[in-house]
């Protein structure tokens, strides 16, 4: 991913909350030299000492059978984004457009039936948990997920590369930057307000 060096991340900790807030992800692998991508939800987990990347996708899919034969698979996360009106600089320039993005790179390999089954219970735990009444694994009924786990393939992808982008106008001056996140909250698009959000927070840290 091409990341100039204003909007390069690399503290692994704010990788690992982004992409844990931001778990709705693209797989893409090869088949035949041609890229195929799967729309999914991941975890990031560590054990021992490495990190994976840990999805399902449906048992029909072709995606999952070229684990074997992709060397590398690619894991591409994005946060919200927005169009950058250069009306919003003090000085002339032109528009541009922000966006949060994170790439992971590694090796698949397919999950057990107690591996895929852990995951599936953490899973649920995430989304589930916080909810008046949560759908976690201990309360479906063992026929259903017997049912339902047999039309499934488990993965997990050990990390071995991560690329971080946050083009949150880092290169503009405070004045231009404070008047961009004004102009997001603007918007009526729900992304725009978000990324202003986002800004916000990036400039207290920094």
């Amino acid at each position: 991913m091409y990341t100039p060096k204003y909007f390069k991340v690399t503290n692994f900790e704010e990788i690992r909350e982004f992409v844990q807030t931001n778990s709705f992800g693209t797989l893409v692998t090869t088949k035949k030299g041609k890229p195929i991508a799967t729309h999914l939800p991941f975890q990031l987990i560590k054990e021992e000492e490495a990190y994976y990347v840990t999805g399902h996708m449906a048992y029909g899919n072709p995606q999952w059978r070229t684990f074997e034969t992709t060397e590398e698979v690619l894991v591409m996360f994005q946060g919200p984004h927005a169009y950058i009106s250069s009306s919003w600089y003090e000085q002339e320039n032109v528009p541009t457009w922000n966006y949060q993005a994170v790439h992971v790179y590694g090796t698949a390999t397919i999950l057990d039936e107690e591996e895929l089954k852990q995951d599936l219970t953490k899973l649920l735990e995430k989304y589930e948990k916080h909810r008046e009444d949560p759908v976690l694994w201990d309360k479906l009924s063992p026929s259903l997920l017997e049912k339902e786990i047999k039309g499934i393939v488990g993965f997990k992808i050990k990390v071995g590369e991560i690329q971080a982008a946050y083009k949150l106008s880092q290169n503009r001056n405070e004045n231009d930057y404070a008047n961009i996140i004004e102009q997001l909250h603007n918007e009526e698009n729900p992304d725009s307000k978000q990324l202003a959000e986002v800004m916000e927070k990036k400039r207290k840290n920094l």
